[in-house]
């Protein structure tokens, strides 16, 4: 027999499509109908944290600014982060040979627009290492996202143990270093790692980003499928011109940038190029 839980919290539908107005204006977030729930979950800790008893007046107060610094929390809360080491791996191998195509033209630079808590960061930095047999290449990483929370994590580099168990055991030994004591049980990135990666926050749908110059390859994998169409189009055409001729754009395994831009072309599973070099 299904017995309906009493909410802590009356959340109406109207309470819902407010959410969804604000989500996206501030964040380009689509939120489907079906997020409902999601979103009252979520939110509530927000009403806790802040000692609101009702969804309306948390809302209120959020558009009026009354609450410094919520519309941080705000948005942290709606930002979801599924992330893992190697996720999606038959791009790094891409990657790999991408790169080795590169080396000895300078600097080489990547971008990872949703870096979430480092995995897919320090994922690309230890597949530059390996590609170009070196802790310290000529490389430079920007690692990207709009919630702040993921990034504290992403920097610091420390993970549970079980975060790693998947991967090479030689590869574990060669980028990460094991806790003792009271840290047993954790790993930490290795320092020579870390180096490689720099963190910001962006929102990808400000009308300026603090990430400039050209790219040899964008990691913006699992990202496009939270935008409508006007604002993957629009994303994807402020990238263009930060592609160098030769760079490659990864996308999320669920993703399709063709029916979006008509200045990428298909290069392999979900890894676009430029159709022309921009003018």
């Amino acid at each position: 027999m299904r017995t309906d839980t009493v909410k802590e919290f009356n959340f109406t539908h109207a309470d819902f499509e407010r959410v969804r107005g604000l989500i996206y204006k501030r964040a380009g977030i689509s939120l489907a109908d079906s997020k409902q729930e999601m979103v009252y979950s979520r939110l509530a800790r927000r009403l806790r944290a802040t000692g609101i008893n009702s969804f309306a007046t948390y809302l209120d107060d959020l558009e009026s600014g009354r609450m410094a610094g919520e519309w941080e929390s705000f948005t942290n809360a709606l930002t979801t982060n599924l992330t893992s080491f190697f996720r999606e791996a038959h791009h790094f191998p891409l990657l790999a040979a991408h790169l080795k195509g590169l080396h000895g033209q300078g600097p080489l630079t990547i971008w990872c627009c949703a870096s979430s808590t480092g995995e897919e960061p320090y994922s690309i930095a230890m597949t530059v290492c390996d590609a170009l047999g070196s802790l310290a290449p000529n490389v430079q990483i920007v690692a990207t996202d709009i919630d702040t929370n993921v990034l504290a994590t992403a920097e610091a580099g420390i993970y549970p143990a079980e975060r790693v168990a998947r991967m090479d055991p030689a590869q574990v030994k060669k980028y990460f270093l094991r806790g003792k004591g009271a840290q047993e049980g954790m790993v930490r990135v290795r320092p020579e790692l870390r180096k490689l990666v720099s963190f910001k926050q962006v929102n990808l749908l400000a009308d300026s980003w603090p990430v400039s110059g050209q790219f040899d390859a964008i990691f913006c994998r699992n990202v496009m499928i939270y935008f409508d169409k006007p604002t993957q189009r629009r994303i994807l055409g402020r990238f263009v011109p930060m592609m160098k001729p030769h760079a490659l754009l990864f996308a999320g395994h669920s993703e399709n940038f063709l029916y979006v831009s008509e200045a990428l072309k298909l290069r392999g599973k979900t890894v676009y190029e430029l159709l022309e070099a921009p003018k």
